[in-house]
């Protein structure tokens, strides 16, 4: 009986992957509204017999049984680790015992991390280089050096006869609904989100990656999170916008307020923003989404930080949206910090030491003491036309 769903993507190429619909957060961080899958691949061909990637830890025997409907597991003649993180690597040490035949393949760093993490024998390791093949018999795999998308080992591998880039994480996205692209009619939202999570910080490496495969022949791309795209090029020209760091006309504002008073700045400044034109998306730190927040920083020109000030500094949760912005290096230009104190300031000055390593300049800063003021509110509305204009005048 066969009592799992094998879809057949191309001749002779088999999703094997698992559709996580329960999981909520990931890497301990990051929110998951719709689950997300594990994909992995089987390709079989006339003389040998390969997985592409396998499965989270937890789910190892479901990946068996669905390979086992397409052929015996215990005759994989390679199983590909293309990214060595647990959610795609993290079966490979049941699937080898298994499979006591199969030899793994995956980039010399690849290599190490294979031992370390999943406890892989040397002698069961192939370390294949950049455009090396391997021939199954009708069909050939190429891999290709992807590294730093999103850790330094990452490769993609290329079926050649069936034109179809297994991408690892590159192209992916955090959702369990569809399987194709075209049963998800907001998948480049999704995709958004998960670029801005994951990728964001390595735009130049996905520049070079995007460089790598442009002279490639692709009909499918099959990534290790999400749906698959049929229609590559949706997800291609995505991808060329937002490694290249291409930004709206648009602010991303994100603050906390404990009794109003920042709240009512960043009205202030939203309404001035929006009378000019500029796009907005607002974030109240106790209740955002980091995803959400992570999916506008992609092609935000701006930002504004909105933060009260708690014993001496920013609060918390303001520290920790700046330091989202630091270290997810989105293509910001610009900046604006509002404040405001009860018995003593301090939030400004943290917020431009945490911010200050980046490129972004601060258009203004204020600091007020309870809340705004009338005068206040003129100050904000000139900081928000310096902005908007700043924004305006900007190339992207």
């Amino acid at each position: 009986m066969k009592r799992f769903a094998v879809p057949e993507i191309s001749e002779g190429v088999y999703w094997v992957g698992i559709k996580d619909w329960n999981r909520r957060i990931f890497d301990a961080l990051i929110p998951l509204p719709q689950g997300t899958t594990y994909n992995a691949y089987l390709v079989k061909g006339k003389e040998k017999t390969v997985l592409i990637d396998t499965v989270n830890p937890g789910f190892e025997k479901e990946l068996g049984e669905k390979i086992s409907q397409v052929t015996d597991l215990a005759d994989l003649d390679y199983v590909v680790m293309n990214h060595a993180e647990p959610d795609h690597a993290g079966s490979i040490s049941y699937i080898m015992k298994v499979s006591k035949g199969a030899s793994l393949l995956t980039s010399e760093k690849g290599a190490k991390m294979a031992q370390l993490y999943h406890k892989i024998p040397e002698k069961r390791i192939r370390i294949v280089a950049d455009k090396d093949i391997i021939e199954l018999g009708g069909k050939t795999l190429q891999f290709i050096k992807a590294p730093w998308l999103h850790w330094p080992e990452t490769m993609f591998t290329y079926l050649v006869d069936n034109k179809i880039l297994f991408s690892c994480d590159f192209f992916g996205s955090h959702t369990a609904s569809g399987f194709y692209d075209e049963d998800v009619e907001e998948l480049i939202p999704f995709a958004k989100r998960y670029f801005g999570e994951i990728m964001m910080p390595f735009r130049s490496m996905g520049k070079k990656a995007l460089e790598k495969v442009k002279e490639l022949e692709i009909d499918i791309i099959a990534p290790s999170h999400g749906p698959i795209h049929k229609k590559p090029e949706r997800i291609l020209a995505a991808y060329r916008k937002w490694t290249a760091g291409e930004t709206r006309e648009k602010v991303i504002i994100v603050y906390v307020s404990m009794w109003n008073s920042v709240q009512a700045m960043t009205k202030t400044i939203i309404e001035i923003l929006v009378s000019e034109g500029i796009e907005v998306n607002l974030y109240d730190l106790c209740t955002a989404d980091i995803g959400d927040i992570a999916r506008d920083l992609v092609d935000s020109r701006a930002i504004v930080l909105g933060t009260p000030t708690v014993l001496g500094g920013m609060h918390p949760l303001a520290i920790y949206g700046a330091y989202l912005v630091k270290v997810l290096r989105p293509p910001l230009k610009y900046g604006v910090v509002l404040s405001s104190y009860g018995w003593g300031g301090g939030a400004i000055r943290q917020a431009q030491e945490i911010l200050g390593p980046t490129k972004i300049e601060l258009v203004g800063t204020l600091d007020i003491n309870g809340p705004p003021s009338t005068d206040d509110h003129k100050k904000i509305i000139e900081i928000g036309r310096q902005l908007s204009e700043k924004i305006r005048l900007s190339t992207k």
